[in-house]
C-alpha cells in the first residue's frame, strides 16, 4: 500500500475519540508517526492499539490543552527527539453551553475560548518552528459552519470558531513565502459525541462517520497539497479564501 506520509511526524490534538481519533489512525495508515494528544488516557491507549494493528506507530501524550506550559514542554520534547514535525491537526474542541448569550456563565465562556481559541494559539506559537523544519509542513484546524451562521443559542461555540478562522487565516497569510501550508476544515454533521450533545434528538445513523471525514483531512496534510489560507468543507471543497498580499 502506498504511504504518502512515510517518515513524517504528525501531531493530532483531541485524538482520543471522534474525528481526532479517526484522523490520527488515517495519518498512521498513510505512513506518519502520530503524536496523539488528548486528556483521556484510555482513549489514547485504544488508539495506540488500533494504530499498532494497522502497522503504524504512535507516541501518546496525555495533556489538557488548557495547560499552556504543557504545550510548550511538548514542543521542546518534539524538537529534542525529532527536530521537526510535518503535520499539525488542531482538532480538539468543546461545544460549551447552548443557551442565550446573556445566560452563559463566565466560567463556561472562558473554558470554550481557552480550548477552542487560546490553546490553538499556543499550538501555533510552539509548533511553528518545528513545522518550518519540515520540507512541506502542513497544518489543518477543525472549524464549523456555525462560525458564519450566527445561529441563536450557539454563541460561545460559534464565536470561538469564528475567532479560530481569523487566527488560522492570519497565520497562513504570514507564511505565504514559506513552505508551510495552513488551512481550515469544516466536517459538517458527523456521528460524534459532540454532535449528539448538540442534537440529542437526531438519529446518528443518518450521519456520516469520523472515518469518512478523516480521509479528507489526510488529503490536506499531504506534501502534494499546496493550497493555503483556505476553508474546506466535507467532502473536500474550497469554501472561502483570503486574498494574499501583492
Amino acid at each position: 500500500m502506498t504511504q504518502p506520509l512515510a517518515d513524517r511526524i504528525a501531531l493530532v490534538t483531541g485524538a482520543s475519540r471522534g474525528i481526532g481519533h479517526a484522523a490520527a489512525l488515517a495519518l498512521a495508515r498513510a505512513g506518519a508517526h502520530v503524536i496523539a494528544v488528548a486528556r483521556t488516557v484510555g482513549g489514547l491507549e485504544e488508539l495506540d492499539d488500533e494504530i499498532t494493528k494497522a502497522g503504524g506507530s504512535a507516541t501518546l501524550v496525555p495533556l489538557d490543552l488548557k495547560d499552556h506550559e504543557g504545550i510548550a514542554r511538548l514542543g521542546g520534547a518534539l524538537f529534542d527527539r525529532y527536530k521537526k514535525i510535518d503535520v499539525l491537526v488542531g482538532n480538539a474542541g468543546i461545544l460549551g453551553p447552548l443557551s442565550p448569550l446573556s445566560h452563559v456563565e463566565p466560567k463556561a465562556w472562558d473554558e470554550v475560548m481557552a480550548v477552542n481559541v487560546t490553546a490553538n494559539w499556543h499550538l501555533i506559537r510552539c509548533m511553528e518552528p518545528l513545522l518550518h523544519q519540515s520540507d512541506a509542513g502542513r497544518a489543518v484546524f477543525l472549524s464549523s459552519g456555525v462560525s458564519w451562521l450566527a445561529r441563536a443559542y450557539w454563541g460561545p461555540y460559534a464565536v470561538s470558531k469564528a475567532a479560530l478562522n481569523t487566527m488560522v487565516q492570519t497565520w497562513a497569510a504570514e507564511n505565504v513565502k514559506t513552505k508551510l501550508r495552513v488551512n481550515l476544515f469544516t466536517p459538517g454533521p458527523i456521528r460524534t459525541r459532540m454532535r449528539a450533545q448538540a442534537m440529542p434528538g437526531e438519529d446518528p445513523m443518518t450521519l456520516e462517520t469520523p472515518e469518512q471525514v478523516a480521509d479528507k483531512i489526510v488529503e490536506l496534510c499531504l506534501p502534494s497539497f499546496t493550497e493555503s489560507g483556505k476553508v474546506y468543507a466535507y467532502p473536500v471543497k474550497r469554501l472561502l479564501a483570503f486574498r494574499t498580499p501583492d
